[in-house]
Formats: C-alpha cells, sequence, structure tokens
C-alpha cells in the first residue's frame, strides 16, 4: 500500500503499480483532500491520516500489509506502524523528513497557504518549482501529468505539509520496530533523510543518488525490484541488493 507526498495523489506511483503489482496486490490510495479523494471536516493530522489509512485497509479486508510512502507518505507509514503493528510488516520509506527546530520554519512559510495573484503567477511560480526539482530523465510532460494534482483545492492543499511539519520524525521513527528500509534519492530531503541512520531498531539507508523526484515513473522495474527484494527476504533489512 503506497502513500503519495504532499500535495500530489497517488498518480506519482501508477507506472510503479504495474510492475510492483506482478505478483502482488499494489493499491495507492488518495489520502484525504487530495486527488480524487473527499477532504475531511478539519485540517487533519498525520495520525488522522494513518487512521483513515487504517479505515481504507478496512474497507479493502487487509489484514497484513507491507507500507510504502514518499515525503510526507512516509510518515503516515510510520504512524500506521505504531498504530497498526500487528498489521504492518515492513516499510518502504522514499526519504525520511526529520527536521531540525532551525530548518522546521523556513519549510513552513514556503510550504505555507498559497496567496493567489490576479495574472496567476502564483501558478507560474509552483510549475518552476516543480520544474527545478524534477530528477533526472523526468521532462516537462512527466511533471504536467502530475501538476494539475498540486494545483487541486488551494485552499487545503497545504494541509499535507503541515501535518508533516508538525510530525516527530526522528521520534515516531525510533520507535519501529517492523524491518525499515530508507531510500534515499537526490530531491530536496536528501540530507534530512540521512538523519536516519542510527535511530531506526531495525533499518538502513539505500542511498540513490543518480535518481530524484520522479523515479517512480523513469525507473519502474529497477525500483519494484529494490522494493521486493527488501519485501521478500526473510530477515528484511540485510539482504538489500545494491543497483
Amino acid at each position: 500500500v503506497c502513500f503519495h507526498m504532499s500535495p500530489n495523489s497517488g498518480r506519482i506511483y501508477e507506472v510503479f503499480l504495474g510492475h510492483m503489482g506482478t505478483d502482488r496486490l499494489a493499491v495507492a490510495p488518495d489520502t484525504p483532500g487530495f486527488g480524487d479523494s473527499d477532504p475531511p471536516p478539519a485540517q487533519p493530522s498525520i495520525s488522522d491520516y494513518a487512521a483513515a489509512m487504517t479505515d481504507m485497509l478496512d474497507a479493502l479486508g487487509l489484514k497484513s500489509v507491507d507500507v510504502m510512502g514518499y515525503h510526507t507518505g512516509s510518515e503516515t507509514c510510520v504512524e500506521l506502524a505504531l498504530q497498526q503493528p500487528d498489521r504492518v510488516r515492513k516499510l518502504v520509506l522514499t526519504s525520511a523528513p526529520i527536521f531540525s527546530d532551525e530548518e522546521l520554519q523556513g519549510f513552513r512559510d514556503h510550504y505555507a497557504k498559497p496567496e493567489f495573484s490576479e495574472d496567476g503567477s502564483h501558478v507560474a511560480e509552483k510549475w518552476k518549482g516543480h520544474l527545478f526539482w524534477a530528477g533526472p530523465g523526468f521532462t516537462m510532460d512527466h511533471v504536467g501529468v502530475q501538476f494539475a494534482d498540486a494545483l487541486r483545492r488551494p485552499d487545503i492543499s497545504w494541509w499535507g505539509h503541515n501535518a508533516a511539519f508538525d510530525f516527530p520524525m526522528g521520534e515516531k521513527l525510533k520507535q519501529v520496530t517492523q524491518p525499515v528500509l530508507v531510500l534515499n534519492p537526490n530531491d530536496d530531503l536528501v540530507e534530512q533523510s540521512r538523519r536516519a541512520e542510527g535511530i531506526m531498531q531495525n533499518g538502513r539507508i539505500h542511498e540513490l543518488p543518480d535518481w530524484g523526484h520522479g523515479y517512480l515513473t523513469i525507473h519502474p522495474s529497477e525500483a519494484a525490484a529494490l522494493v521486493r527484494d527488501f519485501l521478500d527476504v526473510r530477515d528484511g533489512v540485510e539482504a538489500v541488493l545494491a543497483l
């Protein structure tokens, strides 16, 4: 079960699911308020997102799952693993957003509720940001497919980031006992993710310096093989294969 970053949707996993789902059920739900999912009645926390995903698992009748998250989705994975320890088997995290106190205010300011301009220049600025962080091989066409999700519901699109910045990822990650694989592509959280080293009870970081945002679309078969190797090995962590 794959949880997306904010303010995107499960569509970031669309190509990846086709490769990952060849030998298991692979799904990527839209978290409440994003993609095609109805918004919650009030601004949620990561705990609320995890509880909503529990409802989704109940509705699908899934009693045991592996979870994969991307940025905000990684935090949802961690919280879900703590809320449902007998249900979540293993975790794959694309980045581990562990922020210092000094960094948090800058991130909060950057991802605050958007202000609108009459000439639409705020949309152009968001587009430029997506292009700036597009990883190797991720073209403007690829960005265009996902960009629409980032423009949905601008009145609440900042809720996901706000919840992420309120979540004590480092402290929570320390409590997770299930096997954890942190995939660390060369994106805007590469340094923050390295802080997971040494604090996980049963996890490791796998560096992906040649990949960036969009790697699930550009390298879906390689990404699926990497995730599958981790999920299918009995002890989980030690035998992850290097690309």
